[in-house]
């Protein structure tokens, strides 16, 4: 048997049914722990349960078995029982693919002991495996999907929910970001998909170009994250070869301070070729294993070299040399058809080359012998190397079908009452577990979906609540604008209220006074006129608002009448220049205004011309009115104190006729 391959140096499980059978009776199993130690090798019978439980703790990496369907019913609980095995854990059918043959066949190809009994069976199985004998069954690919997401609830809606879901986004945010920082510092290509979330992620989905095993992330579920790896699922079973497969080759070796060697098919193609100066011996003999299995291994010279002879006896390999050292010309003349870097590789070539035009006629003579289907490789090996004649080979290949492939069947033994009531429980615990799973699987989706609809609606009753601050906001901003609005159109009408005003005033004081004859041409004798329209409080105070009435105006009432003494009280406190009137005022309002020697007189006196409230008179007509004031007063004065005078000597007299 050929050296383990380094990367199956470790524990491997060899599995046979023992007794009952998976798709009826719970089945036992004859369990074969194998780690290369000859001596350390443990036996057990173990129940399916058990078996599933010690692969689950021991983490073997290979399952190796004869029959694959003898650890399931049927390919959906094959998948399963496979997507149940650990990140590093194969299973391996030794016996081939999808048309095994039978164990003991391969067995005794490979050299492994092989017995009929379950134990001798599940040894070879483990054995067989554990020198890459047989196909990984795998029904998922190598890719695999990482899940960060939520590890609780999120809970419902409030502020301090809101914070809270915060705080859960945001971590499950920082370990996405973890786990993509591990991919990329491992150098591995993936793609990610990251569904956002009030305050992080929601989840992020890794799609990973790895097996669980290469990638630097496992499963784990912490607090408010947790991270689910799962490979992707193929669409059947595949069976792929522990070992490539390797053809039967002869090799050509030239030794030397540059080492080279070739390898040539059986048919005298030439296959590779390959020199160095710095490999060793082990590099050499790695190299033509991963290029084929040696059936002769050649030199160009006699007798055939110490390191050639110890590479020969490594692959238990023919050995061949020419009867004398191959001259240049013949090496160079027999390897012209063929590129070579240099003559070290056309050496080894050339040996290799010789060595089947030697072998020629006996490679001719087997392929004659051979029926369809036999493996030509394998039966020159034997003849050539083995010394064994062809018949003998054959008589071995194609031995009895029926005893070498007979289906063992494993005739249970009669169960105890006590076993067969084990047997029902163990039966029962695995459908009420399997259920169980179904259900916490169930109980899993809809806890992820109602925290995803419980998260969506709490962003969604953040935006409402968003929204109806925004359109409160809104509102009290368009009221504010259509108060601010309603102001400034009531200033614009004030200000243009304001500049109508001092149009007119201006005006006003333009006016073209061609009409008073005696006015200069700077405007000379003019004095600005006051007007009211009614002698009335609302009146007086309008005036005084619109252009105001200061202690020195003249003041013109437009209707004089109807005026009492608090009327003609407010006029008198703006003391006046002069009161210019049309109508008749009240005698109180007359006697006040007297009182407060504040003149009085017709505004038919005075020419005056108007522009709106504004008017403008002559000076010299009002100051001729406020004479005639003063003259009519001096004769009012005059006439009182004669009243009085008269009215005190009546009472005199009428004192002394009472006396």
């Amino acid at each position: 048997m050929s050296t383990r391959t380094n990367a199956l140096d470790a524990v491997v499980f060899g599995v046979d049914v023992q007794s009952g059978d998976v798709r009826g009776d719970a089945p036992s199993y004859a369990l074969v722990v194998y780690d290369g130690d000859e001596d350390g090798l443990e036996r057990d019978v173990v129940s399916h349960r058990k078996l599933r439980r010690l692969i689950a703790d021991i983490e073997p990496a290979i399952v190796a078995t004869d029959n694959m369907y003898e650890l399931a019913a049927d390919k959906d609980q094959l998948i399963h029982f496979l997507g149940s095995l650990p990140a590093g854990t194969k299973l391996v059918q030794v016996t081939g693919d999808e048309r095994p043959e039978s164990l003991s066949r391969v067995a005794k190809r490979h050299g492994v002991p092989y017995g009929k009994e379950p134990m001798k069976e599940a040894e070879a199985a483990a054995r067989l495996a554990a020198h890459s004998v047989g196909y990984e069954v795998s029904a998922f690919t190598d890719t695999t999907e990482v899940k960060v997401s939520r590890g609780r609830s999120t809970g419902k809606g409030g502020w301090s929910a809101d914070r809270y879901t915060r705080r859960i986004h945001g971590s499950v945010k920082r370990r996405a970001r973890e786990v993509e920082s591990a991919l990329e510092d491992a150098g591995l290509d993936f793609e990610r998909e990251v569904r956002e979330a009030y305050g992080g992620f929601a989840n992020a989905v890794f799609t990973v170009d790895a097996r669980p095993q290469d990638i630097p992330v496992s499963n784990e579920r912490s607090g408010d994250v947790r991270v689910e790896i799962e490979r992707e699922r193929r669409d059947g079973i595949e069976f792929r070869p522990l070992a490539k497969r390797r053809d039967h080759v002869v090799v050509g070796v030239d030794p030397g301070t540059t080492t080279a060697v070739a390898i040539v098919g059986l048919q005298g193609e030439v296959l590779d070729v390959w020199s160095s100066r710095t490999n060793t011996m082990a590099d050499v003999i790695e190299w033509i294993v991963e290029r084929g299995r040696p059936v002769i291994v050649a030199a160009d010279v006699t007798p055939m070299p110490e390191t050639v002879e110890k590479i020969r006896r490594s692959f238990n390999a023919a050995g061949w040399t020419p009867q004398r050292d191959l001259p240049v010309d013949e090496k160079q003349h027999r390897t012209a058809d063929e590129p070579y870097d240099d003559d070290h590789q056309r050496d080894a070539m050339a040996a290799a080359l010789y060595a089947v035009d030697a072998h020629e006629d006996q490679f001719e003579r087997i392929a004659r012998k051979l029926p369809a289907g036999i493996d030509r490789g394998e039966v020159t090996a034997r003849v050539v190397a083995d010394g064994e004649t062809v018949e003998t080979v054959l008589e071995d290949l194609t031995e009895d079908e029926e005893s070498d492939e007979e289906e063992r069947e494993h005739q249970p033994r009669e169960l105890t009452a006590e076993e067969r009531r084990i047997r029902d429980l163990e039966r029962q615990v695995e459908r009420l577990e399997g259920h169980v799973e179904t259900l916490e699987g169930r109980i899993e989706d809809r806890d992820d979906q109602i925290e995803d609809l419980e998260a969506e609606l709490a962003v969604t009753r953040r935006e409402e609540r968003r929204q109806i601050r925004k359109e409160r906001e809104v509102s009290r901003l368009e009221r504010k604008a259509d108060r601010l609005e309603s102001e400034r159109d009531e200033a614009r009408e004030e200000v243009d209220a304001l500049e109508e005003k001092v149009e007119r005033m201006k005006t006003l004081w333009k006016l073209d006074h061609s009409n008073f004859a005696d006015v200069s041409e700077k405007k000379a004798g003019l004095v600005p006129v006051k007007v009211i329209e009614k002698f009335t409080k609302g009146a007086i105070r309008a005036a005084e608002e619109a252009y105001g009435i200061a202690p020195g105006d003249v003041v013109y009432v437009r209707d004089a009448s109807g005026a009492g003494r608090s009327t003609a009280e407010l006029l008198a406190s703006f003391e006046p220049r002069v009161v210019l009137k049309n109508g008749n005022l009240s005698e109180i309002a007359d006697a006040i205004l007297f009182d407060r020697e504040i003149p009085v007189g017709p505004g038919d006196d005075v020419a005056m011309q108007e522009v709106d409230e504004l008017a403008v008179a002559r000076e010299s007509d009002v100051e001729a009115v406020i004479e005639d004031w003063h003259d009519r007063a001096l004769e009012r004065k005059r006439d009182q104190k004669a009243e009085m005078v008269d009215q005190l000597i009546s009472e005199h007299r009428a004192g002394d006729n009472e006396v």
